[in-house]
């Protein structure tokens, strides 16, 4: 069986978890306060409008608490939002849809630079917090492994070596395939040395193939989730044939989707669609709105 979902934000209701701020207006607690209980409103509504869908996936946004991990956040957003965090994961529960986030391309914890590596950690580690108080043990924090810098062996051992001690956050991190720089054979290395799942990503790996086929890519991905005990979360996009390479398309083109279904086989997944029409997108693959 395969189960579907999309990220961010709804087009048809609408409704969005991804409201921010400039950084300047950080230092304006109450208007930070509105935006993050804007974004959680959004997420309720998502979630109540999925599960009459069937939709059983979702992402938040990256900002849903818009710049957690800055040193400069106005208050205690565990104490002001905890509670409503956690009521946010029972209805997600309650309604079998699972959850998950995708922190930005800045996230580098294999950087050369010590402070790049410091705030990417500081951002991994706070939407780990976020995670925690939603309370679900099947979350996804989606992770890219960022620049090879030259050398790919010895930035995989940097970044196995950075995170090997962050255990809170190695307990919902997978890490994912890009279309330029790392293959799913060599994230799904990585990440068998830290003992998390690899997420194959169809578009990254028509672009960027190595020596494997989508169906071998996913013989080797799918695997890693076993031991988590949790369903195989894949990511599924079509190219914008008008944009750079690696854009994603308003929709998914049925070929793509035809691809990814022939190479699971008769295997079970989450897949989270990630086109510009989010929820929209997903409708010629069977959900109807």
């Amino acid at each position: 069986m395969i189960r579907l979902g999309y990220p961010t934000q709804n087009l048809t209701i609408p409704a969005g978890t991804n409201r921010t701020c400039r950084l300047a207006n950080l230092y304006d607690a109450e208007k930070v306060r509105g935006l993050v209980r804007e974004n959680l409103k959004g997420l309720e509504t998502i979630l109540r409008w999925n599960a009459e869908q069937g939709i059983t996936l979702f992402r938040m946004g990256q900002s849903v608490i818009p710049f957690v991990s800055h040193s400069e956040f106005p208050y205690d957003w565990v104490e002001e939002h905890g509670d409503e965090l956690s009521q946010a994961g029972d209805l997600a529960r309650s309604l079998n849809i699972r959850l998950s986030m995708h922190p930005g391309q800045y996230i580098q914890p294999a950087s050369l630079k010590p402070e790049v590596v410091e705030r990417s950690l500081v951002e991994l580690r706070s939407a780990t917090r976020i995670l925690d108080l939603i309370g679900s043990p099947d979350s996804v924090l989606v992770l890219h492994m960022g620049g090879g810098y030259d050398d790919k062996p010895t930035t995989a051992a940097r970044f196995i070596e950075t995170m090997r001690p962050e255990k809170d956050v190695l307990k919902y991190l997978a890490l994912e395939n890009d279309e330029r720089v790392w293959t799913v054979a060599e994230i799904v290395e990585t990440a068998r040395a830290l003992g998390i799942p690899a997420i194959t990503d169809t578009l990254h790996q028509n672009l960027n193939p190595g020596c494997l086929t989508l169906e071998e890519a996913f013989d080797v991905s799918l695997p890693t989730w076993e031991d988590r005990r949790a369903r195989p979360k894949l990511h599924l996009s079509s190219q914008d044939p008008e944009k750079q390479t690696g854009a994603h398309a308003y929709s998914v083109d049925p070929a793509d989707w035809e691809a990814l279904v022939g190479a699971l086989g008769d295997r079970e997944a989450d897949v989270m669609v990630e086109a510009k029409g989010k929820e929209q997108a997903i409708i010629p693959m069977g959900i109807k709105l």
